[in-house]
């Protein structure tokens, strides 16, 4: 098969969570623990950072790869779901997966996946591991896809894990509060393994400890060993890092207020990495946390698109996400503000509703996949929440018309669903 036949085979032959939702979830592990078998168990072949939460897990496991690759190491990176091409969710040193690699997995393994028919998240995983103890990687970052107990990541033996924030995501799987959420979550905390907690939660914090106490694994709440606040200077986005009687500046590439929630995390779980023996030195965190676009290829994290006018577009799609990203909106000056938005149809998007200005003009539109909200049922919805505007389905057009009808001083924002940024052209 051509590299084009094997993709088409993929999203044809295996249940896509990307694309179709709750009909391409698994419940449980033992396919992934079957199909890694049949591969001679590659996850144990390699040590690994696990990395878990509702937002800030794909920024962290791009910043700790970063970071890793600064301080020398081979290091791979699986994350999910990618934006424009199937092969950045498996990457080394940032280089995606060749796509005759992609080939050789599918050709070689064709009859065991007919027969075990996987998810298609489940067949990624597997790749991940199998390419990973190929090349034979010093470290991989695995980032989980949802949840975390039951995710097909959570096989692996990690050196350490990492949960960042917990909001409300996926509620129809993982749990309608953050305590059962947050359970989920806690489902990679290993026996004796350090866990990393990126942000103090009141809802949170004790489903975490009591879990690390149980499984006798040391455990860190980031938040108490480092102060985080953000400084902007001549148009450049600085952290001032405190710890314990001193402080430090660092800048990173990534721009989102929210990224101040993943610092500490990020910081803590060096430190960890570090007592365990990995040589990373502050020249390697300054240099790896302000080039992690450029040593990893994130895309779509408050990513600026142009100036004059303002054109920014960010993956954030939950309550908390969206709240963070308003937030910043409202930093900038601007007189018009054009928001490009569209939605999945399988979460409930009330509450999300609820944050998006009422003083703004919307273009509703819908990403090309089967789980898109119909744009005509989000313009009505929004419209209850008092949200005006005008439906454009097709994500590019909608786009077009922002440009054509914005001002120099104004501002469009892209964004609402990881699938609306993932369509745009100039991304």
């Amino acid at each position: 098969m051509t590299y084009q036949e094997t993709l088409d085979y993929l999203f044809s032959a295996l249940p896509m969570f990307q694309r179709v939702g709750a009909a391409a979830f698994k419940k449980d592990l033992s396919n992934t623990v079957a199909l890694c078998e049949h591969l001679g168990n590659p996850q144990n072949q390699f040590k690994s950072i696990h990395v878990a939460g509702t937002n800030g897990k794909g920024s962290t496991s791009h910043a700790l790869c970063s970071v890793l690759m600064e301080a020398g190491y081979k290091v791979g990176l699986y994350t999910s779901p990618h934006l424009k091409s199937f092969t950045e969710r498996i990457k080394i040193n940032g280089t995606d997966i060749p796509e005759q690699d992609v080939v050789d997995f599918v050709d070689k393994n064709q009859p065991v996946l007919e027969r075990m028919k996987p998810s298609f998240f489940e067949m990624t995983v597997a790749m991940a591991f199998w390419y990973f103890a190929k090349e034979q990687v010093d470290i991989a970052v695995i980032e989980v896809g949802m949840g975390g107990r039951l995710d097909s990541t959570n096989v692996i033996s990690p050196e350490v894990c990492v949960i960042t924030n917990i909001g409300y995501d996926h509620m129809q799987f993982l749990g309608d509060t953050l305590e059962k959420i947050a359970g989920e979550k806690a489902g990679i905390i290993k026996a004796a393994t350090p866990v990393v907690i990126s942000q103090r939660q009141s809802e949170t914090s004790p489903v975490f400890e009591k879990t690390a106490k149980e499984k006798n694994a040391p455990f860190y709440f980031a938040e108490d060993f480092y102060g985080i606040s953000k400084k902007e200077i001549q148009d450049k986005v600085f952290f001032e890092v405190i710890e314990k009687e001193n402080s430090f500046f660092i800048e990173m590439d990534l721009k989102g207020n929210y990224q101040q929630k993943n610092l500490a995390g990020i910081l803590q779980t060096i430190t960890v990495l570090q007592k365990l023996g990995y040589r990373i030195t502050q020249s390697h965190v300054k240099h790896g946390l302000g080039r992690i676009v450029k040593n990893t290829g994130l895309k779509g994290r408050w990513q600026v698109l142009g100036k004059d006018p303002w054109i920014i577009c960010d993956t954030g799609h939950n309550e908390d996400g969206i709240r963070y990203i308003i937030e910043q909106i409202n930093d900038y000056a601007y007189n018009q503000l054009y928001m490009v938005i569209g939605m999945v149809n399988d979460k409930e998007v009330s509450k999300v509703l609820d944050l998006f200005p009422k003083s703004a003009q919307y273009i509703f539109c819908q990403a090309n996949i089967p789980r898109a909200m119909e744009a005509d049922l989000l313009a009505i919805k929004a419209a209850a929440h008092g949200l005006q505007g005008i439906v454009i389905k097709e994500v590019n057009e909608a786009i077009g018309w922002a440009k054509k009808n914005a001002s120099v001083n104004d501002l469009i924002f892209i964004g609402g669903s990881t699938f609306v940024v993932a369509e745009i052209n100039d991304l």
